[in-house]
């Protein structure tokens, strides 16, 4: 009796482990893979200057739970610091601000290992920096020594670690991006209403045959059936329709498409007792979206494009993906197929069988880019599923600083700056015409003219005279002569509401480079505290 019981009890229910109740929002944003990366990240700060961005940054990291991170700060804490950063208080005085922001900060997450430096072990930036350790992303703040930030650039060189800059003064910031490269993204998170691909212009025979199955006696279709066919099969079959009245053509022009969506409405039955029929307005309002003829998206046609500088055995699993991908383009003229179906008016049955066809398709069309990948030297080493993840995203894979292969990179830095001027001052004359927000580099520049002096605030005189050094003539405009006043009127000295917002946003930028989703910026993010807005240069 005891065992027919206990055979009739349902299997205890488990609830989301501790871990995942306490991450819960962010699984949401970037699931298990995204959260195990930042949770094997190791991110060191050079903190330097009032240091109160870079600890409102790290704040904004460590909540989500990275991995460890270490502050290289050679610092004490003084009066000053006690006034702009909420992270240190009356204890603190006269300790190491490394030591006393690393034991507050870390007490947000326990699950965070944090660490400071200098300490009896390593007691410089050289030592720090040995090719023993290893770090995910490096971030510092201005100002900062050049000759640190020399031996950071190296670091950043010989391990191709992403490098973060930030710079707070005043009611002004900005953050500067430099990774290692170009950096693909391939979990994107894009719209999934923008990358619909149904391939109604392009079916496969077992589509076409579901098709057919469905409607090849439509009109006698009693009204339930009539009322739940899926506007994929309903397109199918009056496309099929239209081919036939048109010498064997698609609808092209836009013109055509409305012709097509009237005939597509005209079919729907005005009688069926069921007061409408929803799929067939379903298939007239997805018309412009879904007929549309394959193509090569822009990042992809960069990514293909790129000029590799190693050989193709050296190459990540990415670039041997995106090669196979390449090949199959070239074969077929389409992408592999997503395989997503969106949500469509059908009875269950007929919709699962849809998505199977067309989830069939996709796996058929990673099999044979897998296959080519395997081919090629070194496809060996790369994962079945790098490959599934890059033929569900292709048509939305993002290329992150494109030029490291060649092109603007190989130019000096002063020649992208006078690059990047001259497109904002063009931007500027177009936008005071038609009211829109003017460029943000004055205060870029005004920012960077101070960026590694140290010891004491310059003038307004010598933050102009750094800019006419950098870019000449700059210095005589009036929106730039505005931002240098009040950066020089700052003083070095930082407020800690513009601070919090920076770090936020720092943050957010530095968990898309751990995880490898969204897009990061590309590159420069600039913040005005006095109009309250920010902008994006790429320099």
């Amino acid at each position: 009796m005891t065992e027919i019981v206990m055979s009739q009890t349902p299997p205890i229910l488990h609830g989301p482990s501790e871990k995942e109740r306490k991450y819960d929002r962010q699984l949401r944003l970037w699931a298990a893979s995204g959260q195990a990366a930042l949770e094997s990240a190791n991110i060191l700060l050079l903190n330097s200057g009032a240091g109160t961005v870079g600890a409102e940054t790290l704040k904004n990291l460590v909540l989500p739970g990275i991995g460890r991170f270490a502050i290289y700060d050679e610092a004490e804490v003084s009066e000053a610091d006690l006034g702009v950063n909420f992270f240190l208080d009356d204890s603190c005085l006269g300790k190491l601000r490394s030591q006393s922001l690393t034991e507050l900060i870390t007490e947000l997450n326990p699950d965070v290992q944090g660490g400071w430096y200098p300490d009896e072990n390593v007691k410089t930036l050289d030592s720090l920096l040995s090719d023993s350790s290893v770090f995910t992303v490096i971030m510092y703040t201005h100002p900062i020594r050049p000759e640190q930030l020399s031996k950071i650039q190296d670091y950043g060189q010989r391990h191709k670690t992403p490098l973060v800059a930030i710079h707070s003064a005043g009611f002004y910031s900005y953050f500067q991006i430099n990774l290692p490269g170009a950096f693909p993204i391939v979990d994107t998170h894009p719209d999934e209403t923008a990358t619909t691909d149904l391939r109604l212009l392009t079916p496969w025979p077992e589509l076409v045959a579901f098709a057919d199955e469905l409607t090849r006696d439509i009109d006698g279709l009693d009204n339930y059936e009539h009322g739940h066919l899926p506007y994929v099969v309903i397109l199918l079959h009056y496309l099929e329709k239209w081919k036939a009245a048109h010498d064997g053509k698609y609808p092209a022009t836009y013109k055509e498409k409305i012709e097509f969506r009237k005939i597509v409405q005209s079919a729907a039955r005005t009688n069926n007792p069921e007061g409408g029929e929803e799929n067939f307005d379903e298939a007239a309002g997805a018309v412009l979206k879904t007929l549309v003829p394959p193509s090569l998206p822009s990042g992809l046609k960069e990514i293909f494009e790129y000029e590799h500088t190693e050989p193709v055995e050296q190459r990540s699993g990415f670039w041997l993906i995106a090669d196979a991908v390449k090949q199959f383009y070239d074969k077929h003229k389409c992408l592999p197929l997503s395989g997503k179906v969106p949500d469509m008016k059908a009875q269950s049955t007929v919709y699962i069988r849809l998505q199977n066809i067309y989830k069939d398709k996709a796996r058929k069309d990673a099999a044979e880019i897998l296959q080519t990948v395997q081919a090629a030297p070194g496809g060996e080493r790369v994962d079945p599923a790098e490959v599934d993840l890059f033929c569900k995203n292709a048509a939305s894979v993002k290329l992150i600083n494109a030029t490291g292969g060649g092109g603007d990179a190989r130019n000096s830095r002063a020649e992208r700056l006078r690059s990047a001027a001259a497109r904002e001052s063009a931007d500027d004359e177009n936008a005071v015409p038609t009211f829109s927000s003017l460029s943000l580099m004055p205060i870029y520049l005004a920012l960077q003219a101070t960026a590694h002096h140290v010891d004491s605030p310059p003038s307004v005189d010598a933050i102009l005279a750094a800019i006419a050094a950098q870019l000449p003539g700059a210095e005589k405009s009036e929106r730039v002569v505005q931002a240098a006043e009040e950066v020089a009127r700052a003083g070095g000295g930082e407020l800690h509401n513009i601070a919090a917002l920076t770090g936020g946003m720092v943050a957010q930028e530095v968990i898309k480079i751990i995880t490898k989703q969204y897009i990061p910026i590309d590159n420069t993010c600039v913040f005005d505290g006095v109009e309250s807005r920010s902008g994006v240069l790429k320099l």
